[in-house]
Parts: C-alpha cells; sequence; structure tokens
C-alpha cells in the first residue's frame, strides 16, 4: 500500500501530463476533428434536404438525366396532383429510372411517386390498365384520368441492324413517354387531326402514329367526297401525298376552311400527274410548284453521290429551332421547289423553313433525267423546300405547313438524320394544334460514345503517358531532395 506522499506525487505526475504540450495538441486534434465531423453532418444534412437537379449532377454525354425545356412548361403549369405509381419489386429498382423520377419530383411540389411492389399489391395495377405489367412500368393519375406507361417503351432497342450486322441500339425514352403521361392525364380535350382520304394518299409510318399518339393526338381518317364542310371537331387537316387531284367540291371545303382560319399540313411528292384542284389550294396563298426534281449543285447540301437527297439550310422557326439547337439535319429526297407569286397578298406571311443552295437546279425532266449536270430549259435555283404560310383572319390564324418531299417521312430517310426528319413534323402538328410546349423531346441514345485515336497520334499520346508524365514527377521529386539537402 503507497504512502500518502507517494499518492501526492503520483496525482502530481498525472496532472502535469494533463497539462503538458502532447496532451494540449492532442487535446485541440480531437475538438477539430469532432468540429470538422459536425460540420460535416450539417453540410450533408443540408445538401439532403436540396432539390435533386442541385445535388446530382448529369455529367453523362447525351445528358441523359437532365429535363428538357419542354418538360419543365408543362410541370410549371400543374394545378392538380399527379401520383405517378411505380410497379416495381424492392431492391430492383432501375437506376436510371429513380433518377428521372426523383429530377420530377424536384420539379414540382404537385408530382409524387409511390413504390407499389407487385407481390405486395397484385390487384392495384387492373385498377388502370387491362395490361399485364412489367416491372419498372409506371402509372400516372390525376383524378379520374390515368395514363399506363410500359417500360418496353422507356427502354427502346432497335433490332433494325441486327439480322445484318448483328448490332443493336438502346434508347432512353424516360421522359418523352412520362412528359406525355402527365399531359395526357391533365389534358380536358386532346386535339384531333384528320387524315385526307381517297386520292391514294400515302399512309404515315406505325412508328409517326405512335409518335403522335405519344403527343396526346387523335388521329382520324376523314373523306370529303360526301361532305359539304369540315367536321366541327377538327384541330388541322393533314394531306400526305395524294396521287390523283381533289375533287371540285372538296377543293372549295378546304378552301373555306382554310379561309376561316384553318390549319393544313401538306406533304407532296413529284409526280407526272397535274392536281390542278391541290394547286388551286396553294396558289389561293400565293404559292405553287416548280417544275421538276430538285438537284443540289452544292455538295455540303447534299448526302454524297446523291444529289437529290438535299440537306436544306435550316431557318427560324419554333417548329425547326429545337432541332438545329440540337445540331441535326434534316433530310429531304426527291424534293420540289416552291415559287412564289409575285401577286403575294400583303397579309400573308411567307417563312421559307427550307431552302437549298444557289447552286441548286430544277431537272424539268423529272424521273426522265438522264444526267444529274444542269441542262438547257432546267430552272436555276435557289429554292424553298418547305415553308409555312400564315395570314390572320378577324380571331383566327390561317396555318399551312407545307414540305415538298414524301420520301423524308419514310422510316429510312428518317434514320439516315437519327429521327429529326420525324421530330420536324410532329413539331409542326403541336404548333398547329396549339401545343408547342409539347414540341418533340428527343429520346437519348445509351450506346456509348467511343474515343477513336488515330493511329499517328497513339504513339505520342503512349509517349506522353507512360513516359514524360512520370518523368516530370520523378524528376519534380529529385529536384524537391536536392533543393533540401543543400538547406
Amino acid at each position: 500500500m503507497k504512502d500518502p506522499e507517494m499518492k501526492k506525487m503520483d496525482f502530481h505526475k498525472v496532472r502535469l501530463s494533463f497539462q503538458s504540450r502532447a496532451f494540449r495538441a492532442g487535446s485541440y486534434t480531437i475538438i477539430a476533428t469532432a468540429v470538422v465531423i459536425a460540420i460535416a453532418v450539417v453540410i450533408n444534412l443540408l445538401v439532403g434536404s436540396l432539390p435533386t437537379e442541385y445535388t446530382k449532377l448529369d455529367v453523362t454525354a447525351n445528358k441523359l438525366f437532365s429535363i428538357s425545356p419542354q418538360t419543365e412548361t408543362v410541370v410549371s403549369g400543374l394545378k392538380d396532383q399527379i401520383d405517378i405509381y411505380w410497379l416495381v419489386q424492392r431492391g430492383s429498382e432501375n437506376s436510371a429510372l429513380r433518377q428521372l423520377l426523383d429530377r420530377y419530383q424536384a420539379l414540382s411540389d404537385k408530382i409524387k411517386v409511390t413504390v407499389k411492389d407487385p407481390e405486395v399489391y397484385p390487384n392495384f395495377a387492373s385498377q388502370y390498365t387491362t395490361s399485364s405489367p412489367t416491372g419498372n412500368s409506371l402509372i400516372v393519375v390525376c383524378g379520374q384520368r390515368s395514363k399506363y406507361v410500359d417500360f418496353n417503351n422507356i427502354f427502346v432497342t432497335d433490332y433494325t441492324n441486327y439480322y445484318t450486322t448483328g448490332a443493336t441500339s438502346t434508347q432512353f425514352a424516360g421522359e418523352s413517354e412520362l412528359t406525355s403521361a402527365i399531359d395526357y392525364v391533365t389534358s380536358e380535350n386532346l386535339p384531333v387531326v384528320y387524315m385526307l382520304k381517297g386520292h391514294g394518299e400515302t399512309e404515315l409510318s406505325a412508328e409517326l402514329r405512335n409518335a403522335m399518339d405519344k403527343q396526346n393526338v387523335e388521329i382520324k381518317d376523314l373523306s370529303l367526297l360526301t361532305m359539304d364542310a369540315m367536321p366541327d371537331d377538327i384541330s388541322c387537316l393533314i394531306v400526305y401525298s395524294p396521287k390523283s387531284d381533289l375533287s371540285e367540291n372538296e377543293k372549295n371545303i378546304i378552301l373555306t376552311y382554310l379561309q376561316a382560319g384553318g390549319k393544313m399540313i401538306l406533304i407532296t411528292e413529284y409526280s407526272n400527274t397535274d392536281l390542278p384542284n391541290l394547286t388551286a389550294v396553294t396558289k389561293a396563298y400565293g404559292a405553287e410548284l416548280v417544275k421538276g426534281i430538285v438537284i443540289e449543285g452544292e455538295a455540303s447540301k447534299c448526302v454524297k453521290g446523291y444529289a437529290y437527297y438535299l440537306l436544306p439550310q435550316m431557318n427560324n422557326h419554333n417548329v425547326i429551332n429545337p432541332i438545329m439547337e440540337a445540331g441535326y439535319s434534316i433530310l429531304m429526297p426527291v424534293a420540289q421547289g416552291i415559287q412564289l407569286s409575285d401577286s403575294l397578298r400583303d397579309t400573308v406571311k411567307v417563312t421559307k423553313l427550307l431552302t437549298t443552295s444557289t447552286k441548286a437546279f430544277s431537272k424539268v425532266a423529272g424521273y426522265n433525267m438522264t444526267t444529274y449536270d444542269k441542262e438547257a430549259g432546267d430552272i436555276d435555283g435557289p429554292f424553298t423546300v418547305g415553308l409555312i404560310l400564315t395570314e390572320p383572319v378577324g380571331q383566327e390564324e390561317t396555318e399551312i405547313f407545307w414540305l415538298t418531299s414524301a420520301q423524308m417521312l419514310e422510316t429510312t430517310s428518317n434514320q439516315m438524320v437519327s429521327g429529326a426528319n420525324f421530330d420536324l413534323y410532329l413539331n409542326a402538328v403541336s404548333w398547329m394544334c396549339k401545343q408547342e410546349s409539347k414540341i418533340t423531346i428527343h429520346a437519348k441514345n445509351l450506346e456509348a460514345d467511343y474515343l477513336t485515336v488515330p493511329t499517328s497520334a497513339a504513339s505520342a499520346w503512349s509517349f506522353i503517358v507512360i513516359g514524360l508524365i512520370p518523368l516530370a514527377f520523378v524528376g519534380s521529386g529529385v529536384a524537391v531532395v536536392i533543393q533540401r539537402r543543400r538547406k
């Protein structure tokens, strides 16, 4: 047992140890560490409360998770509660879809996402769809209206080249599908467009019809042969590449409709058959076709080796600006020029949407041409191959959107310009139906982008990365050591 004097000495040593420099330094370190940890916790809590758009940056090359201005416009105008039910088993949530849904919730407090596990709620989806839902599908609900969004429409795989090259491509259409569904459930009246029939018109492709359906546009066929006027619910008339002419009665019905502020999308193609009544409709607004097929003399304005596959100049307008801003091109095979009348009414406004170069000319021989070179009798350009005609009528406005190449809306032509041709057509439909906020949202490609380094540059980069940079670090280290020793 220690005597009192020894205990006193031990206590004194302990007290001195608490007053030592090492103890003070250690105490400062512990306090600083605690403060840093506390600050980190507070920052994490604050960041966690911020909207997803500020905390999860989209660094993907094709902006996979970024929200387009079109979606922001639709969502910012929401007045009613939107419930999005995510049909997925716990633990099987698709990460890309999760991020997209988080961003939609961050855009508006009117949007609420709820996970519904099919194993827990086996009969939930049957309230809204007769389909058998696939995992990670969505149901969008607003009041009494609902729309089912299948997962297979969110991630779309193209097998077009699979049987020839073995290659497939997958696109993420989550934003376009979800925004379309939100717009559908919040719209009271959907626009109705009528496709004119009875003249050998070209059929819209299934892909293009599906795209119009996603824009919540109802398509109906229309025969004017037994009618005296346009249907009351018409939002826009589409005349797509008729092979025979309109009757006199049909011409008069269409002109009466347009003169009252009607809307028409006109897609024509070169033909050896004259269509005087259809021509009379466009001539009423000061425009008609130039004889022949346009040949482009500027190499940068056509597909290499195909001077009649035009890549026209795009000019500013709401229907085409998104395509220009995204850096896409429009392809117009076998197009005709449009000429304007010298006596064009002052009230008619012309927007030359798509134009050729000054080196373009029209081969009047058409399909009977024997050379792509300019010959005597051929008509000098430049030409307008796509335009918009507008004229105010009281509180309304007549609008005519005219493209002179029917082949541009074929799937093959559209694929050559990554879907831009379809986008132009769909944008025109939205504009005509006064739904400019719904102008096409492009699906985003999930394929990896590869950096191709030329052989001539590969050796140089190898030397820099493998040799020069390591040598620079070694040299810096040697220099620092020598400098310290000299001190």
